[in-house]
Order: structure tokens, then C-alpha cells, then sequence
């Protein structure tokens, strides 16, 4: 049994560690782990560890030799997957137990966190230029196009019936060049949060209820809630922007015909923390699944989804999910994304609000 110590040290690994007995079966998951594998120690203890964690590689020459002769094994970049999430890559890091002959310890560390915060720096950096000349070049030609459209206006009122259609042509596009600029200059314009206390729940009923009525109609939307889920600390009103938007881009990106499946998923996971360059770190215990059945994300944008300007639709602004991942960040959470034909997960980590102080006696 482990000491206390030990016990404390065990639980608060940031990574998913698992204890393997001589037999290949699971021992013991710290929570990291429990939470990687989407089920609890006490169900996955005794189970045979590959039946439960598939590994893109051949690892059984290497594993047994590492068991054999006492040495540490390492396996960088490879496909790790549980059968109840997509596969992500990650880094191996695989020893022999000390004190528990033909035991060994694995340690879990998926390189898609890692790699999103490294990115997410230089993108930040990157897209605050952008989105300012964007701003700048949207004020300076809403003026032109207005007096454009006025001109277009005026001289459909000299036409025959034959000619309209090309002046009509002029203001429509017009408009929607002004809409598009007027999403950019908004993108740069958002507020800073109003953080408060707010029930996520209320947060997800509020959006499912609103897509149901609009764009999500043709949605089967499920609510899979942790009903013990604690008050997040946010801006309500820009969390529903965020649900709103994932659940729309779910249902626009299935069958207009058959519709399709949008799951919301809550639950705690107290081992997740964000570091961020700067030294600091915060737990973001709190996650928000948006989780839906469609085509999943085109393989070429995938990993450059929250930029700004990348859509994957034919008529998309890109700008949507850059402010998704724009409002995220400015709760200091998460945002990351998984995304294969048939499942695509949106999943949102949020820090707790704080604990009311007690009142002294």
C-alpha cells in the first residue's frame, strides 16, 4: 500500500500514470489517468492494460525487454487511444518499478496540449497584428461602400425593370462586404469579461434551447451533465456566445436532410492545470464537451482551426472559432479540439469559481 506521501505525490501528477503488474494487467491510474482513460481505478485495476490502451507501435519486444533487464523505454510520437476517445499523440515514458520486481510505471504525456500552448503564443502574437490591420482597412472602406451602394440606388431609379438586376446586384454584395467587415471590427471590439459566478449548466440549457429553435432544429441535441459540478467563474452572456457558436458549426456542418447528433458533456477533472510561458499556471478543473457526429474537420486545417481567417465551410469568415478561442482565453481557460469522421469534440476547460468565505461564529 502507499504511504500518504507517496498517495499525495501519485495524485498530483499532471500526467496519466499507470501501474502495470508482472501479468500486463493495470495495477493502479493516478486521477490524471482516470480521466485519460474516461474511467475510474477502481473499474480499469485488474484489467489487461492492453485491452484498454491501444498504442499505434510495436511495443511488446521492447516493453519485454525493458521488464527484463531493468531499463527504462521511451516512445515519442505515437497514436495512444482508449476506444471511447480519438486516438492523440503522445510521448511513452516507461520504467521498472522499484521494489515490485516485473512491476513498471507508464507516464502518459500527450503532446497535443503541449503543442497547441507553444503554438497558441506565436498565433496570439500573430493574429492581434492581423485582426488590428483588419480593423483599420474595415473602417476605411465601409465609407467608400456606403457611397456605393448609395450611387447604386440612385441609378436603379433611372432604369428599365431589364436593368435592375445588376444595380440589386451592387447593393446585395455591397451589404455583404459592410456584414463582413462589421464581423471583423466586432472581433477586435469584444469586451473584456464581466466574471462571475455562473451555473455552466444553465449556460448549455440556455444554448440548446436557442439552437433548437433556429439552425440546430434539425439537431438531436443530448444532455450528458455531472449534476455535482461546482459554479464556474465566467462571463455568461460570452460562454453562450462560445456553446452557440460550436453548436452551430455542428449543425451546419451535418446532412441539412438527416440532421444528425450534438451531445453536451460536463465534468470535473481536478488534475487539470495550464502552465503558461510566463511561469504561472491555474487549475481549470471544469469541462464542457460540445460533441458531435458530423464529417469531422477537413484533415487540412485542422491543427490551424482558431486562427483567425480559417474556415473550413466554402462561404465562412474564419472568424467564428478564432473568437471562440479569443473569448476562451480571456476567462484564462482552454480550448482544444478532436476530430475524426463520425466524432469531432470541442472541449472547453474552465476554472471554478472561488468558495464564498465562511462566516465566523
Amino acid at each position: 500500500m502507499m504511504q500518504e506521501q507517496d498517495l499525495n505525490i501519485w495524485s498530483s501528477l499532471p500526467v496519466p500514470a499507470i501501474l502495470i503488474d508482472e501479468d500486463d494487467r493495470i495495477g493502479d491510474l493516478n486521477p490524471a489517468a482516470e480521466g485519460f482513460m474516461n474511467n475510474s481505478a477502481k473499474w480499469l485495476t485488474g484489467q489487461p492494460l492492453w485491452d484498454r490502451l491501444a498504442v499505434d507501435a510495436p511495443l511488446e519486444e521492447s516493453f519485454a525487454r525493458a521488464r527484463g533487464q531493468g531499463t527504462p523505454l521511451f516512445v515519442n510520437d505515437v497514436d495512444v487511444g482508449t476506444g471511447s476517445r480519438p486516438p492523440l499523440v503522445c510521448n511513452l515514458q516507461i520504467s521498472p518499478l522499484a521494489g515490485r520486481p516485473g512491476w513498471m510505471i507508464m507516464l502518459i504525456s500527450p503532446r497535443e496540449l503541449a503543442g497547441r500552448m507553444t503554438q497558441s503564443h506565436s498565433v496570439k502574437s500573430a493574429a492581434k497584428s492581423a485582426i488590428g490591420m483588419a480593423e483599420m482597412l474595415a473602417h476605411e472602406i465601409k465609407n467608400p461602400l456606403a457611397g456605393i451602394a448609395g450611387a447604386a440606388q440612385l441609378l436603379s431609379m433611372s432604369l428599365g425593370p431589364e436593368d435592375l438586376e445588376f444595380t440589386d446586384l451592387i447593393v446585395a454584395e455591397t451589404r455583404r462586404i459592410v456584414k463582413l467587415l462589421e464581423q471583423v471590427e466586432q472581433f477586435g471590439n469584444l469586451s473584456a469579461p464581466e466574471r462571475r459566478e455562473v451555473n455552466i449548466h444553465d449556460v448549455l440549457d440556455r444554448a440548446r434551447r436557442s439552437s433548437l429553435l433556429g439552425y440546430g432544429a434539425h439537431m438531436k441535441i443530448i444532455e450528458d451533465y455531472d449534476p455535482s459540478l461546482p459554479m464556474a467563474l465566467g462571463d455568461p452572456d460570452q460562454l453562450l456566445q462560445v456553446v452557440l457558436n460550436l453548436i452551430k458549426n455542428a449543425s451546419e456542418a451535418a446532412d441539412p436532410r438527416e440532421g444528425g447528433t450534438i451531445r453536451l458533456h460536463t465534468f470535473y477533472e481536478h488534475s487539470f492545470r495550464l502552465r503558461r510561458a510566463d511561469g504561472s499556471g491555474q487549475t481549470l478543473p471544469l469541462q464542457v464537451e460540445i460533441i458531435d457526429d458530423g464529417p469531422g474537420l477537413p484533415p487540412d486545417i485542422k491543427g490551424d482551426i482558431f486562427d483567425p481567417f480559417v474556415s473550413g465551410r466554402e462561404n465562412g469568415t474564419g472568424l467564428g472559432l478564432a473568437l471562440v478561442s479569443k473569448i476562451i482565453s480571456d476567462h484564462d481557460g482552454w480550448i482544444s479540439v478532436d476530430s475524426v469522421p463520425g466524432r469531432t469534440v470541442f472541449r472547453i476547460s474552465l476554472p471554478r469559481a472561488p468558495a464564498a468565505p465562511k462566516e465566523s461564529t
